[in-house]
C-alpha cells in the first residue's frame, strides 16, 4: 500500500481557483513546515499558485521529530539511488491527487525541492508521463546519473541553485547533475550562491521566484 502523503498548504493569493500548483519536497530530518515559508515569499509572484510542503513518508532515523524521503546512513550514491526510487510511488501518488485535487494537468505544476527533497524533485519530475512546468533544486543531488538516459520521461525545464560553501552536499553535486541533465537534452539553468552553506540564500529565493514566473508564464511585475 503506497503510503498517503500530506502536509501544510497555501491557497492562492488572489482567492480564486489554483492556476497553478508549486509542490516544495523538503530535506532530511526536516518536515512540510520547513519550505511551506518560501510559498509565502513568493505568493505575490504567484498570485494564482496553490503552495503544498507535504511531510515525508518515514520518521527520520536521526532526527526523531522529523521526516526523511529514504534512510540515509551516509552520503552514498547508492543509498540515493536505492532511496529515491524506493520513496517515488508515493510521491507520484501524492502530485496526481493535488493535481486532480485543483483539476490541473502536469503542465501548470512546479517541484521545489532541498537537499533530499531535489533529489527526488529530479527523479520523479523527469519520469512522468507528462513534463511539470519547471523543476527547482536547491542544495541537492541527480540520483543515478548513468540510469537518466534510459528512463527520462520528460524534459521540464530545470534550475539548480547550490552554496559553494556547502558542507552537507558538495557544490560539486550540482555541476555533476547539470552536465547529466544536459547530455538527457534537459533545459538546465544553474546557479552557486558564493559564501553559503547547505541552504537558501536571498540571491537562490530571489532566482527562484523568478524562474517559477517564467515557467509558468505569469507577466512579470504582475501584483
Amino acid at each position: 500500500m503506497t503510503e498517503t502523503l500530506d502536509g501544510p498548504r497555501l491557497a492562492p493569493a488572489s482567492g480564486g481557483p489554483a492556476r497553478q500548483l508549486v509542490i516544495f519536497l523538503h530535506g532530511y530530518g526536516a518536515d512540510g513546515n520547513d519550505l511551506i515559508g518560501l510559498g509565502r515569499e513568493w505568493q505575490h509572484l504567484l498570485p494564482d499558485a496553490a503552495f503544498v510542503s507535504p511531510h515525508a513518508p518515514e520518521p527520520c532515523g536521526m532526527a526523531p521529530m522529523g521526516r526523511q524521503w529514504f534512510a540515509l546512513t551516509r552520503l552514498d550514491p547508492d543509498e540515493y539511488w536505492t532511496g529515491v526510487r524506493h520513496a517515488a510511488p508515493a510521491l507520484d501518488a501524492f502530485i496526481d491527487a493535488e493535481l486532480d485535487r485543483h483539476g490541473l494537468d502536469d503542465s501548470r505544476l512546479a517541484l521545489v525541492g532541498f537537499s533530499q527533497g531535489t533529489m527526488m524533485s529530479l527523479h520523479v519530475g523527469l519520469r512522468r508521463a507528462r513534463p511539470a512546468a519547471g523543476i527547482l533544486g536547491y542544495s541537492g543531488a541527480l540520483a543515478g546519473p548513468e540510469h537518466l538516459d534510459a528512463e527520462i520521461a520528460a524534459r521540464p525545464p530545470v534550475l539548480l541553485v547550490h552554496g559553494d560553501r556547502d558542507e552537507v552536499i558538495p557544490v560539486a553535486a550540482l555541476q555533476i547533475a547539470a552536465q547529466a541533465l544536459g547530455r538527457a537534452e534537459v533545459p538546465v539553468q544553474w546557479h552557486v550562491s558564493h559564501g553559503v552553506g547547505h541552504g537558501i540564500a536571498p540571491d537562490g529565493l530571489a532566482l527562484g521566484g523568478q524562474f517559477l514566473g517564467e515557467v509558468f508564464a505569469v507577466p512579470a511585475g504582475r501584483p
